[in-house]
């Protein structure tokens, strides 16, 4: 059984890898589908869609037997909310991509990275790091702008000497330059997700710190709100953490899914599909998935 990924990045936000090359590399991992989920973006999808078919069409052309499966491309994205305090992120899968109005609240929720941008950029070279948002922008075209371009621009800059500085010492959440976004709550991302009929997923649970009490009464609420699925498989999860989660799945009658969160170079050691070393999504966990696509969007 080959596996999957629904939960990838790349340049359209903070992925290191293009659309393209993202794909093409799932080829080569063998993966049988993959998600792509950029941060508040489907610029890259239509890219990722062709890709595929080119690759599809290429070994149709080949007489060369064995060659390798090629990908289904899951149009996704990843919202990023706040829930008291809390950044938390719902992955919409089987987006309606070429809708207006679902691009068009996309876009808005993107103004409110580039507000907040335009803010740390100021704090920076205020205090110190002369960080230009009219030089940072063009640096990093057609994508979404995050901290982690900040840290790159400013190590290109030679203001810090690592991406790791930049996020302990700066911009990290609890530095002096983080500005904060206005963000919708978790429940608003669902709802959004729901309305334009895609499958709104819980992303990396574990990653909140929240207890079991804490994690229970967030997913009550966003099941209210049309929560389908919770990522069970993530980078990083022992063997208990995927049993606690698969538990949580069918208490409240949750799709599994799961992803690497692959950035490319971003995260050092994490790979497409296998995350560290030990990650494995099966491709059993997606025909209910895509079925719950299809059936909203009758």
């Amino acid at each position: 059984m080959s596996p999957i990924d629904l939960h990838t990045h790349s340049t359209k936000s903070d992925g290191t890898f293009s659309p393209k090359e993202l794909i093409r590399y799932a080829q080569a991992k063998g993966l049988s589908a993959v998600a792509l989920t950029d941060h508040d973006t489907a610029d890259g999808i239509e890219e990722a869609l062709l890709t595929a078919q080119k690759l599809r069409e290429e070994a149709s052309e080949s007489s060369c037997t064995g060659s390798r499966i090629v990908p289904e491309v899951i149009p996704g994205v990843e919202l990023s909310t706040e829930y008291r305090g809390r950044d938390i992120h719902i992955v919409g899968l089987f987006i309606d991509w070429k809708n207006p109005d679902f691009i068009g609240r996309l876009r808005e929720f993107a103004d409110a990275r580039i507000y907040r941008n335009k803010k740390m950029c100021s704090l920076l070279t205020e205090g110190g790091y002369p960080v230009n948002y009219d030089e940072l922008a063009p640096r990093f075209p057609d994508t979404v702008i995050t901290r982690a371009h900040f840290a790159q621009f400013m190590l290109e800059k030679g203001f810090i000497s690592s991406i790791d500085e930049a996020f302990r010492k700066l911009i990290g959440d609890d530095c002096p330059f983080f500005v904060p976004r206005e963000k919708i709550s978790p429940q608003d991302g669902v709802s959004f997700l729901v309305q334009y009929g895609a499958v709104p997923i819980l992303a990396h649970p574990l990653q909140y710190k929240m207890s079991d009490d804490q994690l229970c009464e967030l997913l009550t609420s966003l099941c209210g709100y049309g929560l389908e699925g919770i990522e069970v498989f993530y980078s990083g999860y022992k063997p208990a953490d995927t049993a606690y989660l698969s538990r949580l799945a069918e208490k409240f009658s949750l799709f599994p899914s799961g992803g690497s969160d692959f950035h490319g170079s971003r995260k050092k050691g994490l790979d497409l599909g296998t995350g560290y070393g030990h990650l494995y999504v099966p491709e059993i966990l997606l025909p209910p998935l895509r079925a719950k696509a299809a059936s909203s969007n009758r």
